[in-house]
């Protein structure tokens, strides 16, 4: 694991200090299970997850209004990146899906078959109760 160590952002002020990253003051190494090749430890592959998280959602953008007030909402948004990213989208390299390469699934699939697992996992519609109708003042 690399723990990086931040530090204030020295120098900066007002809206420069808040658009920002802080300085990086130091690194740690630390082997959290197994037995990492040291040379090999990098977070450049939960980096560029984030890049493709943050590109690909805006709600996790600074500064934007596309944000989730619910957790229940945040969290149903990220289950449906992780299904469209593992299952529908076709990567460079591999050629194929992750599932695929996983071994998990042998299809390719779309946005349909992502649309049908949630229309099987919704509540069935509830009969709507009776109408009842707004009797307008008329007493003026």
């Amino acid at each position: 694991m690399l723990v990086k160590q931040y530090g204030g952002s020295t120098g900066k002020q007002g809206h420069e200090k808040k658009y920002s990253p802080a300085e990086c003051v130091g690194i740690k190494k630390e082997a959290v299970t197994g037995e990492p090749i040291k040379e090999l430890v990098s977070t450049s592959y939960v980096e560029r997850q984030n890049l493709l998280m943050r590109m690909g959602m805006r709600r996790f953008t600074r500064l934007t209004n596309g944000f989730s007030k619910k957790l229940e909402n945040h969290l149903n948004m990220l289950s449906l990146y992780f299904v469209q990213y593992n299952f529908v989208r076709t990567h460079k390299t591999p050629k194929v899906t992750p599932a695929m390469a996983a071994g998990v699934t042998d299809t390719l699939h779309d946005m349909e078959w992502i649309v049908g697992l949630i229309d099987a996992n919704a509540p069935a519609p509830k009969k709507r109760g009776p109408y009842k109708s707004r009797k307008k003042d008329t007493s003026n």
